[in-house]
């Protein structure tokens, strides 16, 4: 299974716990795919929203395709997820009841088709983000000073 990352979400991981991950399809149109293969695409703001049984990714910019002209899509509309029924339901309890959010974490082909890697996250406290970034520091220190021992 050849896969192509095209884009990653890395603020996710920096504002969210992530809880658990999941692969879902994107239904696209053709224009679309052309410019998420050229890398075209930022979902830095993107989440997902369950809306009458289906999933939505909102928020997602994929640019135009310029050799397309006038026959192009909307950079910004919401796209639809394909998940199972039971996933779908199991997604939505869980946004409703335990108060997590669905957030993408990234965008590749695999196979020729668009995955996108979801995950059901919780929010991160400043505090949290203030404490992993200061564990980030003592390891990078650390690693200086073990490569200025050696």
């Amino acid at each position: 299974m050849a896969e192509k990352t095209i884009t990653v979400n890395r603020k996710a991981r920096y504002d969210y716990h992530i809880l658990r991950t999941l692969e879902v399809g994107i239904s696209l149109l053709g224009t679309e795919i052309k410019s998420i293969r050229e890398g075209k695409v930022s979902i830095r703001e993107a989440y997902v929203r369950p809306d009458d049984d289906e999933m939505w990714l909102v928020g997602a910019h994929v640019a135009k395709y310029a050799p397309a002209a006038s026959a192009n899509h909307d950079p910004t509309r919401r796209r639809r997820l394909l998940l199972h029924r039971r996933q779908i339901t199991e997604l939505r309890r869980a946004v409703e009841t335990e108060g997590v959010t669905l957030v993408p974490l990234r965008l590749y082909l695999k196979n020729g088709r668009a995955k996108l890697e979801i995950a059901l996250a919780r929010g991160k406290k400043s505090y949290d983000k203030r404490a992993a970034i200061a564990k980030r520091e003592a390891e990078r220190q650390m690693e200086r000073a073990v490569r200025r021992r050696a």
